[in-house]
């Protein structure tokens, strides 16, 4: 007896599929690796304790305190279109934090994947927290 063309086929692409499926799962599980380590060192380097970077709502009020920004920046987080714009603020905050020029600043808001890693394992060392 044989399996009919179709089937072998269905198989092919089921494989295909899982494997697609399985790769992309890794490749992502090392991007959100290599971040919350980048973060981690990032608020280390910046005299705040790096677990604060793997809590949720917490890390991102950290990051407007290491921004030098208000924490009350936080709630526009929260209202959509808006918490574009303070994504950007913050980002800019944290280059300029870490005595990076504004482009850098784009990178962290655009690409963070990249940016943040950099900030991480680089040389520059944070400015003192404004009083």
């Amino acid at each position: 007896m044989t399996i009919p063309v179709f089937a072998q086929d269905q198989a092919a692409q089921q494989a295909a599929s899982a494997a697609a499926g399985s790769t992309f799962l890794l490749v992502w599980l090392a991007i959100v690796v290599l971040l919350v380590a980048s973060m981690w060192r990032v608020f280390q380097r910046a005299g705040q304790p790096g677990w604060m970077a793997i809590v949720p709502v917490l890390n991102a009020y950290v990051l407007t305190k290491i921004a030098g920004k208000s924490g009350w920046l936080l709630l526009l987080m929260f209202i959509p279109i808006v918490n574009i714009v303070v994504a950007f603020v913050i980002a800019f905050g944290v280059a300029e934090r870490f005595r990076r020029g504004q482009g850098f600043g784009l990178g962290l808001a655009l690409l963070p994947f990249i940016f943040y890693p950099i900030l991480a394992f680089g040389e520059d060392t944070a400015l003192p927290q404004p009083a």
